[in-house]
């Protein structure tokens, strides 16, 4: 998520909170992997605020759309995704049930409530019946002193507090882990890529700052 309080978009961000890192992808390659059972193959995934679509470009979907508002995304992406240049709130371009999958990987707590549920609204509609919302993003209640460290933070949120909403607003929880990753890429584990896939499988992750949940679309 690229946009500070006004409105503009923020160049700068990309250098500062997502400089270019040779780990990147392959840390987001095994995340893809242990999120696949949630994402289906034969259908199509939409990414909000993208980033360098890392989730995407590894998962397998018949078709990947990813939406930001970095004027430089169809770069970022690359081939096999179609690039959307614009607001990830917005999901008004797309149509009801489009899509089997919708990932959000650290966009929610970047809006403020009101934002937020036209949000859950948008990707309530775009999602077919059984479809799936996939949400990681940082949980406060593991890192209440560094979760204001990106100066785009705008909301508060944890496991119970997102998981609740998602529940009024419609959906079932498939899956809640608060303890799922590191707060930040720039942890000891962005450049340990081997041990991405045994921190994934154990029972408790330590230095875990991310939280993970899937919820499903009745």
């Amino acid at each position: 998520m690229t946009v500070c309080d006004d409105g503009r978009v923020v160049n700068a961000y990309y250098e500062t909170r997502l400089a270019p890192d040779p780990n990147r992808a392959e840390v987001w390659r095994h995340v893809a992997a242990y999120l696949a059972p949630w994402v289906d193959p034969d259908g199509a995934l939409l990414d909000l605020a993208a980033g360098y679509a890392d989730v995407t470009r590894s998962s397998m979907a018949s078709r990947k759309v990813a939406i930001d508002s970095n004027p430089t995304l169809p770069e970022l992406v690359g081939d096999g995704i179609e690039a959307i240049v614009g607001d990830a709130t917005d999901l008004s371009p797309f149509g009801d049930g489009e899509f089997s999958t919708v990932i959000a990987s650290h966009f929610v707590e970047h809006l403020d409530h009101d934002a937020v549920d036209t949000l859950l609204e948008g990707i309530h509609r775009v999602l077919r019946s059984g479809g799936r919302l996939i949400l990681i993003q940082p949980n406060f209640r593991l890192a209440p002193r560094r979760y204001f460290d990106d100066y785009t933070h705008r909301t508060i949120w944890t496991d119970t507090s997102l998981g609740d909403l998602l529940v009024a607003r419609g959906f079932r929880l498939d899956r809640v882990e608060a303890r799922f990753l590191p707060l930040t890429m720039k942890s000891r584990l962005s450049f340990g890529q081997r041990l991405v896939p045994l921190y994934l499988r154990l029972p408790y992750r330590p230095l875990a700052g991310q939280m993970l949940l899937v919820a499903e679309r009745p």
